[in-house]
């Protein structure tokens, strides 16, 4: 699915990643730990395609391509899904306005005809139910005037409606209270197939406890300095970045 070798990457002059490996195969849940500026949310702006960063060397290879000769748009049309941990606000653009344009993009590059209304109204209202998003919300601003735990479903329903094969979740559990918490990882679990992979990016292990991960990675000063199952998320949970660094 996607495997990234000797990976660094700068922005303004400063290297941020530092020889990054990793390799994340169809059905794997990946999560990846580590202090701020360890270099986690510029991976997933680099998956992702956002423009401002330097590939300095290396290579990210997504289903036998070469990723980083792709586009922002190409990226997301072959699967590639980046949710935010501060997802922007659209005034003026109604949520489910632009999830359909966004079902429509993709389907349109897959050669397929536009969905139709009644299909669509039937696809987002079973999608938001699971979500427990309301109609109103729906007919709101996209995440104008939404609260952090109102955006986060939000991002998670379009990664629903979208069905990527690797879905990048960046601080998903950033604001969210424990009953959000809950929902938004269940959505998660239900998108969960042999045939798509994720890469969970957090900084704490309570968001692990809902989506279990399959493999965790460490990052710091830019580069994975320990991989293992669940239970080094515990273990970094006790003993925190620091000591886990130094044993690496």
């Amino acid at each position: 699915m996607l495997e990234i070798k000797n990976l660094c990457v700068s922005i303004e002059d400063k290297q941020i990643l530092k020889g990054m490996d990793l390799k994340i195969n169809d059905g794997e849940v990946h999560a990846l730990m580590g202090p701020n500026g360890s270099g986690k949310s510029t991976l997933s702006y680099v998956l992702s395609g956002k423009e401002g960063y330097e590939i300095d060397s290396g290579s990210i290879h997504y289903n036998g391509r070469d990723l980083l000769n792709l586009d922002v748009d190409e990226r997301a049309n072959e699967g590639i899904f980046l949710a935010f941990q501060y997802p922007m606000e659209i005034p003026g653009v109604q949520t489910s306005f632009f999830l359909k344009t966004a079902i429509n993009a993709k389907r349109k590059y897959q050669g397929l005809d536009e969905i139709d209304a009644l299909e669509f109204a039937k696809l987002i209202k079973s999608k938001a139910g699971d979500l427990d998003i309301s109609p109103e919300m729906l007919k709101r601003d996209l995440n104008v005037n939404y609260s952090g735990g109102e955006k986060k479903k939000q991002e998670i329903l379009q990664m629903s409606l979208l069905d990527p094969k690797m879905a990048i979740l960046d601080e998903t559990d950033s604001g969210l209270d424990i009953d959000a918490l809950r929902i938004v990882s269940e959505g998660v679990n239900k998108l969960r197939t042999p045939n798509n992979a994720f890469l969970v990016i957090t900084h704490y292990q309570r968001l692990l406890n809902y989506i279990k991960p399959d493999f965790v990675h460490i990052i710091a000063d830019g580069k994975i300095v320990k991989s293992g199952d669940f239970s080094l998320a515990l273990e970094l949970e006790e003993k925190g970045y620091d000591e886990i660094s130094k044993s690496a």
